[in-house]
C-alpha cells in the first residue's frame, strides 16, 4: 500500500479551502469516531488511575501493604509494563489487520478490564487494582500502533500537524476529564468506590460503541507471518526503527519527553500534599493546568509550522521545557508555609501559587510544541507498510524510559530528594539530553534557526510555495540578494535542501558551521579551486540521484546594486550530469536589509520599529531540464521578482 490518503480523505482534501481550520476533521467520517473512541480511552486510564493513586495517597489506611510515598511511581511503572512486554507484537497485529476491527476489539477488551478494577475499588483490594492496572496497559499497548498508524492513512500528508495537534489536545483534555472525574469520585469517602466503579464501566461502554463507526482501514500488510516471541520481536522493530537516522532519533525524542511528563505527571500528588500543603482537588487544578498546557501547544503547532511538518519548533519545545521546570523550582521554594492542606480557593487565593500554576502551564505547552512535529515526522517518514511496526518501537521505548523514570523517582524519594529537587533533576537531564540529540541530527537545530530567523524579523508572503516537491530531485535556482536567502529559503521548504554555496562561507564561525551541518555544497571558480569546483558537481549529481532537493544561486555571488548579476553555467553544468526538473524562485524585500551589502543596511523593521519587515518567496513552474539555458533562467527569475528588490 502506498503513503497516499484513501480516496475519501482525498476528496475530503480537494473540498476544503486552502487553509482551513483543523477542528473540521471533527464532522468528518474519517477521523471524528477515531477522535472520540481514542478520547474515551485516555479519559477511562486517568479516572482509573487518578482515583486509584488518590485512594492510597489520601486513605492509605483502606489499602494494605501500600506505601502512599512510592504507590504512584509504581502504579505508572506497572500500567508501563505491557508497553515493554507486548508493543512488538501489538505493532505486528496493526500492519496486519484492519484497524478499525482491532480498534473494536480493543474497545470490548476495555469493558471486561474496567469490571476487574470496579470490583478492585468496592473491595478496596489493591491486588485487583494493580491487575487493572496492569490490563489496561495491555489496552493501551495493543491501541498505540493502530492509534498513530491510522492518522496518515486517513489524512493528507498537509493534514498530519493538524491531526496530530487534535490527538494530542484531545488527549489532555481527556486526562483533564478524567482526572477530575477520578478526584472527585475518590473524594467520595463513603461512595468513593461505587462511583468509579461505575464511571469506568460506562465510559468503557460509551467507547465501544462509538468504535462502532470507526470507517474501514485496510491493512497495509495482510501478509505479514506474526512473530510471537516478544524478545525477537523487539530487537527486530528496534532494528527496523533505526534504518532511518531521523526516525529513529525522534523516536527517542518522543521517549524522552515521555520520561519527563512521566516524571511531573507522577509526582504531582505528593508534591500538592508535601510541598503545596493541599488536598486533592488542588491535584486536579495541577492536573488541569499541565493538560491544557500541552492541549493548546498542540493545537498552536499547526498555525506555527504554517500546516507544515516543522521540526524547528522541536528545540523550541526542549527549550522552553527547561527554562519552566527550573523555575518551578525556585517558585516551590518562594512558597509561604501552611497550617493545613488547603482547598483549591485558598490554594488559588496565594499569589505565589500562580507562578507555579504559570510554570506547569508554560512547562505543557513548549512540551506540546516539541511532541506534534516529532509524531508527524516519524508517520510521514516511516514506511507505510512498517509504519505501525515503527510506532510499536517507539511504545517499546516510551515505555523503558518512563519505567527509568519510575525508577529514578523512586531512587531520588529513597535518598531523600523532596519533589522539588525532583523536577529540577529531569530539568537539567533534559538541557543534556537536548543538546546531545541536536548534535546527532543539526536537521532539527538548523531549522529552528531559520524558522526562529523568519518569525523574529520578517513576515515571509509564500508565492506558489507548492511547487516545491514533496518528493523526488530537483533543482531550485533562486537570485542572490543577502547573506540570509538560504535560511530564509529553508525556513520555507517542506523538506530538507542541499544548498550550493561559495567556499569562503564556510570559513565564518557561525555561519559556517551552520551550512557544514546542512550538508550544503561548498563550491569553488575553476580557478581558484578547479578539484573543488569537480568535487561539488560530483556531490550534487549523487543528491540529485538520491532524490534531493539541490538549490544554487546561479549569479556566484551576492548582488551589489540590488539588480542581478548575470546567471553563471553553474545550474545548466548540474542538470546537464543528472537531469531533473529546474524549479525558478524569486525573493523580494531583501535588498536594504542588514544582511545585505546595500549601503543604506539597515536592520529588519522589529528592531527599528516594532513591525516585521515584510518578504516574499515567488516560485515558478518546473521547467524541463532541456530548457533550463542561464538566459531562460535569469529571465523567469527576474520576472518573478518583478519590481521589488
Amino acid at each position: 500500500m502506498n503513503d497516499r490518503p484513501l480516496p475519501a480523505a482525498r476528496r475530503a482534501a480537494r473540498a476544503h479551502d486552502e487553509h482551513p481550520s483543523q477542528f473540521r476533521l471533527l464532522s468528518q467520517r474519517r477521523f471524528a469516531p477515531f477522535f472520540w473512541t481514542q478520547f474515551l480511552g485516555a479519559m477511562n486510564d486517568n479516572v482509573f488511575k487518578i482515583g486509584f493513586t488518590s485512594l492510597v495517597t489520601y486513605q492509605a489506611a483502606r489499602f494494605s501493604g501500600v506505601d502512599p510515598k512510592t504507590a504512584a511511581f509504581l502504579i505508572s511503572a506497572i500500567f508501563i509494563l505491557p508497553f515493554v512486554l507486548l508493543s512488538a507484537t501489538s505493532g505486528q497485529i496493526a500492519d496486519k489487520y484492519d484497524k478499525a476491527l482491532l480498534t473494536r476489539l480493543v474497545k470490548t477488551f476495555e469493558i471486561g478490564v474496567m469490571l476487574i478494577g470496579g470490583a478492585g475499588f468496592w473491595l478496596h483490594s489493591a491486588p485487583l487494582l494493580y491487575l487493572c492496572t496492569f490490563l489496561m496497559g495491555v489496552h493501551s499497548t495493543v491501541f498505540g500502533p493502530v492509534k498513530y498508524s491510522y492518522l496518515p492513512q486517513h489524512l493528507s500528508k498537509d493534514e498530519l500537524v493538524g491531526g496530530n495537534g487534535m490527538v494530542e489536545m484531545g488527549t489532555f483534555v481527556a486526562i483533564l476529564i478524567g482526572t477530575i472525574v477520578g478526584g472527585v469520585g475518590a473524594g467520595f469517602v463513603e461512595h468513593g468506590a461505587v462511583v468509579l466503579a461505575s464511571a469506568c464501566i460506562a465510559i468503557a461502554l460509551i467507547g465501544r460503541a462509538v468504535s462502532g463507526f470507526v470507517p474501514r482501514t485496510p491493512a497495509p500488510q495482510p501478509e505479514l507471518r506474526i512473530n510471537w516471541n516478544p524478545v525477537s520481536e523487539t530487537w527486530r522493530n528496534l532494528k527496523l526503527a533505526r534504518e532511518n537516522r531521523t526516525v529513529f532519533l525522534s523516536l527517542l525524542g518522543i521517549s524522552w519527553l515521555w520520561f519527563i511528563g512521566a516524571t511531573f505527571l507522577a509526582s504531582f500528588f505528593n508534591f500538592a500534599k508535601d510541598v503545596l500543603s493541599a488536598d486533592p482537588d488542588v491535584v486536579t487544578v495541577l492536573l488541569g493546568t499541565f493538560s491544557i498546557g500541552i492541549g493548546i501547544g498542540s493545537l498552536l503547532c499547526e498555525k506555527l509550522s504554517k500546516r507544515r511538518i516543522e521540526i524547528g519548533l522541536v528545540p523550541l519545545g526542549s527549550i522552553g521545557m527547561s527554562v519552566f521546570a527550573i523555575d518551578l523550582f525556585f517558585a516551590s521554594h518562594a512558597l509561604p508555609p501552611a497550617g493545613h492542606l488547603l482547598s483549591v480557593g485558598e490554594f488559588l487565593a496565594r499569589p505565589a501559587h500562580w507562578r507555579v500554576l504559570a510554570d506547569l502551564f508554560l512547562l505543557a505547552m513548549f512540551g506540546g510544541f516539541y511532541s506534534v512535529p516529532l509524531y508527524a515526522l516519524i508517520q510521514s517518514r516511516s514506511q507505510p507498510s512498517h509504519r505501525a511496526r515503527i510506532i510499536a518501537a517507539n511504545n517499546i521505548l516510551n515505555s523503558l524510559f518512563m519505567i527509568v523514570s519510575a525508577l529514578m523517582a523512586m531512587g531520588l524519594t529513597a535518598a531523600g530528594f523532596g519533589i522539588p529537587a525532583i523536577f529540577l533533576t529531569t530539568a537539567l537531564l533534559n538541557v543534556v539530553v537536548a543538546a546531545y540529540i541536536y548534535s546527532l541530527v543539526p536537521e532539527f537545530m538548523l531549522r529552528f534557526v531559520a524558522w526562529l530567523l523568519v518569525h523574529t524579523f520578517y513576515r515571509i508572503r509564500l508565492v506558489h510555495a507548492e511547487r516545491i516537491p514533496d518528493e523526488g530531485a530537483a533543482v531550485l535556482v533562486c537570485n542572490h540578494v543577502s547573506f540570509v536567502d538560504a535560511i530564509v529559503i529553508m525556513a520555507e521548504s517542506p523538506r530538507p535542501i542541499r544548498f550550493v554555496m561559495d567556499h569562503q562561507i564556510f570559513r565564518t564561525p557561525f555561519v559556517g558551521w551552520l551550512f557544514r551541518h546542512a550538508k550544503a555544497i561548498p563550491i569553488a571558480p575553476a580557478h581558484q579551486d578547479a578539484a573543488l569546483l569537480a568535487r561539488a558537481y560530483d556531490l550534487c549529481a549523487q543528491a540529485l540521484a538520491d532524490g534531493e532537493l539541490v538549490c544554487i544561486f546561479p549569479e556566484g555571488k551576492l548582488t551589489r546594486t540590488g539588480e542581478m548579476n548575470p546567471f553563471r553555467h553553474g545550474a545548466t553544468e548540474i542538470i546537464t550530469r543528472t537531469p531533473a526538473p529546474v524549479i525558478p524562485m524569486a525573493l523580494r524585500g531583501l535588498w536594504g536589509s542588514v544582511f545585505s551589502r546595500s549601503v543604506d543596511a539597515h536592520w529588519p523593521r522589529p528592531i527599528r520599529k516594532g513591525v516585521m519587515s515584510r518578504l516574499s518567496l515567488a516560485v515558478g513552474e518546473p521547467l524541463e531540464p532541456a530548457l533550463a539555458t542561464p538566459e531562460t533562467l535569469q529571465q523567469l527569475v527576474t520576472e518573478l521578482r518583478g519590481a521589488r528588490k
